[in-house]
């Protein structure tokens, strides 16, 4: 069990290693909830891991499985050089408290293998709960995990949690205001290079990196299909944008004035769709597709035809 002791004196630990929740905020990951834009469901509460690849769009709110875990911190030397040092450490603890508290590190001096310390998803609402269910320090022998030690597999979790892709502009033709019956054809705009990475990384101990690709488009009108049709057959992986001579294969066909519909519109949501594979497999794991939508009102009227009967 923990003791006040133990956790005020370890949060006097140098800044790359857990503070406890409460004790100071521990600095983040070099990208906060994935990056810039980016939906906030990723906040490493330490920087051990480094997140490097595309920048910038947003992410899916994919949400790690376990929201804590050990993370490897050094070697029984490092550690007890770090730990034995009392500069900065702000608490009153007495002479004895502190030796006691440094025994268990001065023990492992000569023997091989990794001090791993607790981490977690600030993000995630029960990530402090996870934490405060861990050991403060975990001793392993060389090629081993500990129990709750992190993976390559949750490693890939961090990475996909941190994927990121752009979020598309829709455009439109017509673009300010539709007609029933008449096709309304739709494409992207923004989309950018069509292959997003992201790597996750303890230096020195693991990486993983994960691959998104643009495959597809999905259409949603606004309504049901009673109101409207979606053609998506050539859709392809952004839209297909308007030509004159062309012919129509992705988009809508509203059947039904917008004018009975709230604002007098309809919203048509347009979402990307980007399946993840690990880079040269590199764990046995599948990931469900990064999926990021936007949305743009439409307005459709109907062609009123006035019918002169033809004279006597």
């Amino acid at each position: 069990m923990r003791t006040l002791i133990s956790v005020l004196l370890a949060s006097s630990l140098m800044a790359a290693y857990q503070a406890p929740p409460g004790e100071g905020e521990p600095p983040d990951v070099n990208v906060r909830g994935g990056g810039e834009g980016r939906t906030r469901h990723l906040d490493l509460s330490t920087d051990t891991i480094k997140i490097s690849g595309s920048k910038g769009g947003e992410g899916d709110g994919y949400r790690i499985k376990r929201p804590c875990w050990y993370e490897p911190a050094g070697n029984a030397e490092e550690m007890f050089k770090k730990i034995s040092d009392p500069r900065g450490n702000r608490t009153q603890a007495d002479t004895d408290r502190f030796r006691e508290f440094i025994q268990p590190f001065k023990d492992k001096l000569g023997q091989e293998g990794l001090w791993w310390v607790p981490a977690y998803n600030k993000a995630d609402p029960n990530g402090a709960a996870c934490w405060a269910g861990l050991e403060l320090f975990v001793f392993a022998p060389p090629n081993t995990t500990p129990p709750s030690g992190i993976t390559l597999e949750q490693l890939a979790e961090v990475a996909r949690a941190a994927l990121t892709v752009p979020k598309p502009t829709i455009k439109l033709n017509p673009d300010a205001k539709s007609y029933v019956n008449l096709p309304t054809w739709v494409w992207l705009d923004g989309v950018g290079e069509p292959t997003r990475t992201v790597t996750a990384s303890i230096p020195g101990v693991m990486s993983v990196t994960l691959v998104a690709t643009l495959k597809e488009i999905k259409i949603d009108p606004g309504t049901s299909q009673d109101r409207a049709e979606v053609t998506e057959s050539g859709c392809g992986a952004a839209g297909r944008p308007f030509t004159k001579s062309g012919t129509f294969s992705c988009g809508v066909r509203y059947l039904h004035s917008s004018i009975d519909q709230p604002g007098e519109k309809y919203t048509l949501t347009v979402s990307t769709v980007w399946p993840v594979e690990v880079a040269d497999n590199a764990v046995p794991v599948q990931f469900a597709p990064v999926e990021v939508s936007a949305t743009r009102d439409v307005p459709v009227g109907e062609i009123q035809s006035n019918v002169t009967p033809p004279a006597n």
